[in-house]
């Protein structure tokens, strides 16, 4: 692709494992993700982490949520990042959250193993030369309006920048489909796989909207070559303080794992 250098085969043929905590991204094993969309208090996050620990590689969680109405919950900020951190540690799992602004970057990293780039945030270029410039590894979400060679050359500035740890993330783009929040382009994942060395994973969650389509196409991503999954995981989705609809409980997040394992020994791979 004409004007891409670092992130493409060209450059490097082999594939990228992306190093988050104990979990490396990008290895042929599955890597899932899992949490709550928000961090709303310590027993919330704890106790979700401690349900899903055994059937998860990386703790997921917001502090910092960038919401379409101002008048939603915004997140409990660097209070949520240490109820993250502490959840993370009490499960012996490494923490993913978002941060949205470039000055605070370096207060983000000091609790988190990975650092989210969100949909909205994709074309924002003074936070992916930021991350670009520092050590911890970068989950990279496609926007919803974004094409492949977009996120692509974002993902591009994160690399210029010095930082070679980026994942890759399918999270639905905008359609006329009335029936999801997005629509899930699973196309992007053998797509971009043929164009970049950097792993991709699939978050079917925002890729729907519904928790009732979570599993079919979770599993479909990982038939189409998905590197991993980022799942939301709520014990009370009905009370969650953002997007409980599109939430798991955890036991059936248990048992999407489950099947997602034995499909992948199916596909010829294994998962621990």
């Amino acid at each position: 692709m004409r004007g891409l250098k670092l992130v493409s085969r060209d450059y490097q043929r082999e594939n990228t494992v992306v190093k988050v905590g104990s979990a490396a991204v990008g290895s042929g094993q599955k890597m899932f993700m899992a949490g709550p969309c928000a961090v709303e208090s310590l027993g919330q996050i704890t106790g979700i982490a401690e349900q899903i620990k055994d059937y998860t590689h990386i703790l997921r969680g917001g502090a910092y949520k960038p919401r379409t109405s101002p008048y939603s919950f915004q997140g409990l900020e660097e209070e949520g990042l240490g109820f993250l951190r502490d959840a993370g540690r009490a499960a012996g799992l490494p923490v993913v959250t978002e941060v949205v602004a470039p000055e605070d970057v370096d207060l983000v990293g000091s609790y988190a193993d990975l650092l989210q780039i969100g949909a909205r945030n994709m074309h924002n270029y003074p936070l992916l030369k930021r991350v670009g410039s520092q050590a911890k590894p970068v989950l990279l979400k496609r926007g919803f309006g974004a094409t492949l060679e977009e996120l692509l050359f974002s993902a591009e500035y994160i690399l210029a920048f010095g930082n070679s740890q980026v994942i890759l993330c399918e999270r639905g783009i905008r359609t006329f489909n009335k029936h999801t929040s997005s629509t899930l382009d699973l196309g992007a994942v053998p797509v971009l796989q043929q164009l970049t060395h950097l792993p991709v994973i699939v978050d079917p969650s925002h890729g729907t909207g519904r928790w009732d389509l979570v599993q079919p196409l979770a599993l479909a991503a990982l038939a189409a070559g998905a590197d991993g999954l980022m799942i939301e995981v709520h014990d009370q989705p009905e009370k969650a303080l953002s997007d409980g609809p599109q939430a798991l409980k955890p036991e059936k997040y248990k048992t999407l794992i489950k099947t997602a394992r034995r499909l992948v020994q199916c596909l010829g791979g294994w998962e621990q």
